[in-house]
């Protein structure tokens, strides 16, 4: 078997790069699915990824893969959204049955 060549080595980096977006697709998805939030550390390992710079062009092969994970990103940042309506308006229902602070005296007649 001879050395790989730059074609398969380009196309083998596009693999590696598209299966870390789909690993990370699916932990988004999951944490919809349980309706769990991420601890911080999660969250900032998330915002600080990088998209490689390096490779290129998508290879042709691997459009029909790309689209289709460029699909569930859609639809996970589509749910994730409607979630976060959801949760704002639960919370402005709970808030409006909170009963309402009884106004507290600011000041205190001791001698009258």
């Amino acid at each position: 078997m001879g050395a790989a060549t730059v074609q398969d080595v380009w196309v083998e980096r596009w693999h590696a790069a598209l299966t870390a977006l789909e690993l990370d697709v699916d932990a988004a998805e999951e944490l919809l699915r349980v309706a769990h939030l991420p601890d911080v550390a999660e969250v900032a390992r998330v915002a600080a990824w990088r998209p490689p710079s390096d490779l290129g062009p998508l290879p042709a092969p691997l459009l029909v893969r790309a689209q289709a994970l460029l699909d569930r990103q859609l639809d996970v940042a589509r749910r994730t959204a409607e979630a976060a309506a959801v949760s704002r308006r639960h919370l402005a229902a709970t808030q409006a049955l909170r009963p309402a602070v009884a106004e507290v005296p600011v000041y205190l007649d001791a001698q009258g």
